[in-house]
């Protein structure tokens, strides 16, 4: 698909506009608050990948809850226009359809490595022989702090229990059949894979679907952090059957900063009473929650892993956010950002200089929005002339520029001035 989008792609702002006048999805950029330079024209903005733009019904829905709590206070649990007692519960399919899960086997709740600690509480179960936990090297780093303090809890020591899926020398990219043969070596040694899914640093996507086959078949736990691929990737969990899988929702999902993250938990674990958990009051059964002096009964599925009770305001943008994704469509949404990946990967080699590389995989099946770029002998200054010119977009050292349009509210304008704005900056360097 990729290369015969590239066969009709053109490098002029001309071609970007009409692509754009014939964009099925380029309405809902309106629904978003584009931010704007001193002089109040607006930035173009390709940090997706770090922060979403705000929905503009995100205040609205704020507003609405403080409404109801100013009114009704306490009542707002049962009387509010959507009751607070059922509002995770209005999330839940508009985040499944995103994820390809089912309704019950997803959870808005608390934030990302906090919801990574209650999955190991409960998906990782080391013993004298099978106690390691695989991750790639590259993780993001809060993946790997949790996963070390987790074995350190265990009693084990991560130098031993630690596995790292690196790339090879002198390569970017983690390849599969490395990571087959970890397992095939030491997959009677391994409690856990815990994947990040969609690699901040590259934005390679690893595939779920084989690498959750891979480690069922030797007997591992397979989870997921989709902190960059929620919203971003085709995930379809519930049919590539990992245990479990946890991401954020103020990247590709537009929640706001720090907002809350997601648990999925898939169904064959629904009624398991025999996983270990830490357990609270959100996670027991409604008809009998607010009994309080009865035994912990836990809500089969994804909510049964809720400790308290959620924060409204902060789940009120999280579902302006996920009502235009419902409105796009999902799959939709996937085909124009494998558009404008392409487009822009295009502009770029079409600059023909040899410093540019970019690390991201070719495959658009291998990459979400983002493409790496970097360029040789190249420092910070580099970033700072996009910043300046009003392009936002992200720096990772030592030599990485993170580009993410994201399909909801970018435009392959945006992409083409990004091109060129990085061919004006090559000729400083």
């Amino acid at each position: 698909m990729l290369k015969k989008e590239n066969d009709t792609y053109q490098d002029s702002r001309t071609y970007a506009k009409d692509r754009d006048l014939n964009d099925p999805l380029g309405h809902f950029r309106e629904k978003f608050i584009i931010p704007k330079d001193p002089n109040g024209d607006p930035l173009i903005y390709l940090c997706g990948n770090s922060l979403g733009l705000q929905p503009k019904k995100a205040r609205e829905y704020i507003e609405e809850e403080l409404t109801n709590w100013g009114e009704r206070a306490v009542e707002g649990h049962f009387e509010a226009k959507v009751p607070w007692t059922e509002y995770h519960e209005i999330l839940a399919k508009p985040m499944a359809d995103i994820l390809g899960a089912k309704p019950s086997e997803v959870v808005i709740m608390n934030t990302l490595t906090t919801n990574l600690h209650l999955m190991m509480v409960s998906f990782y179960q080391p013993t004298q022989k099978r106690h390691k936990i695989l991750i790639e090297s590259d993780a993001f780093p809060s993946d790997n702090y949790a996963v070390k303090s987790q074995i350190e809890q265990r009693g084990f020591d991560p130098e031993e229990s630690l596995i790292f899926w690196k790339p090879r020398e002198n390569e970017e990219l983690c390849r599969l059949e490395d990571l087959e043969q970890i397992i095939e070596e030491q997959g009677d040694e391994i409690a856990l894979l815990m994947i990040g899914n969609s690699n901040y640093y590259t934005g390679q996507r690893y595939p779920i679907k084989e690498i959750t086959e891979m480690g069922h078949k030797a007997g591992c736990m397979v989870g997921f952090d989709l902190a960059h691929g929620a919203g971003n990737i085709v995930a379809d969990l519930h049919d590539n059957g990992p245990d479990f899988a946890v991401w954020c929702t103020y990247k590709y999902l537009n929640s706001g900063p720090g907002s809350l993250g997601g648990c999925f938990v898939h169904e064959r674990h629904a009624n398991n009473r025999d996983l270990p958990r830490f357990t609270g009051w959100w996670g027991h059964k409604m008809d009998s929650r607010f009994n309080m002096r009865v035994d912990f009964d836990p809500i089969p599925g994804a909510d049964g892993w809720q400790l308290s009770n959620p924060p409204i305001l902060s789940m009120a943008p999280i579902r302006a956010s996920l009502e235009i994704f419902a409105e796009a469509g999902f799959k939709n949404i996937r085909k124009k950002a494998i558009a404008l990946t392409g487009y822009l990967e295009f502009l770029i080699e079409n600059i023909g200089d040899e410093r540019i590389h970019i690390l991201t995989p070719r495959d658009p099946e291998q990459r979400g929005s983002q493409l790496s770029i970097q360029v040789k002998d190249a420092d910070r200054s580099l970033f700072d002339g996009f910043m300046n010119a009003g392009i936002i977009c992200d720096w990772r050292e030592p030599d990485v520029i993170r580009v993410a349009p994201a399909p909801l509210y970018n435009s392959f304008e945006d992409v083409y001035e990004m091109s060129v704005r990085l061919r004006e900056l090559l000729k400083g360097f």
